[in-house]
């Protein structure tokens, strides 16, 4: 099957199963957004949803969160791992935002790749779920169902993207890019995966790569 066509019948299959995905970080602006997928890194999303309103509470715009102690916001967001980074990032790009930006979220990716603790994923959730800009933020659950499904080779994450981006409607990238993870949780998940009872992967993935998977399973 062409990956065109393969693209096409995934996100029928997407669309069915999840038709209006939610964005799985709770938050209520650009701000928030931006700091629960700081936390998000190495994270679960519900470990996260369970930290920001403690967080928050104290702390809601970047001019509040730059003036609370790093060692307040770490004792905090301990839960969420890599609390010294993550805590020094937070108080660090809020106070980036109210010396260059105005207090205020960019709107613009590469101005938030700038900032402390944001990496491209994190910048292009936050193009995508904040601003509606047309993105495709991959982390590594989308880069692996990105191989499964034979949309890209696995070489990189990057590889994946510029995959993914080829192989769908960029009016569609942002709910596809949530789609995927809700998939992902509810039919394929990275360990005791059974491609067979898999709605995607039985169909779309080659028999090479299942005895690739199951090769890496048994190491």
């Amino acid at each position: 099957m062409k990956r065109l066509d393969k693209a096409a019948r995934i996100q029928a299959i997407l669309d069915e199963r999840f038709p209006s995905p939610p964005v799985p970080l709770d938050h209520g602006d650009p701000f928030t957004l931006l700091c629960a997928v700081v936390l998000s890194a190495q994270c679960t999303d519900e470990r996260v949803n369970q930290v920001t309103p403690a967080l928050f509470a104290r702390a809601r715009t970047p001019a509040a969160m730059a003036q609370v102690p790093v060692d307040e916001v770490r004792a905090i967001v301990r839960p969420c791992g890599l609390s010294p980074a993550k805590s020094k990032a937070l108080v660090g790009l809020s106070a980036i935002l109210c010396a260059e930006h105005g207090g205020e979220v960019p709107r613009d990716l590469l101005a938030l790749e700038r900032l402390p603790g944001v990496g491209h994923k994190t910048a292009s959730v936050v193009m995508a779920q904040a601003f509606g800009v047309p993105s495709f933020p991959v982390d590594t659950h989308i880069h692996r169902l990105a191989w499964r499904w034979g949309l890209s080779n696995g070489s990189s994450v990057e590889r994946s993207e510029r995959d993914l981006k080829r192989s769908f409607p960029r009016e569609r990238w942002n709910d596809l890019h949530l789609q995927i993870i809700h998939f992902g949780r509810a039919f394929c998940p990275a360990l005791r995966h059974d491609p067979a009872a898999c709605p995607i992967c039985s169909w779309a993935m080659s028999g090479a790569r299942r005895q690739a998977e199951t090769r890496r399973r048994a190491r």
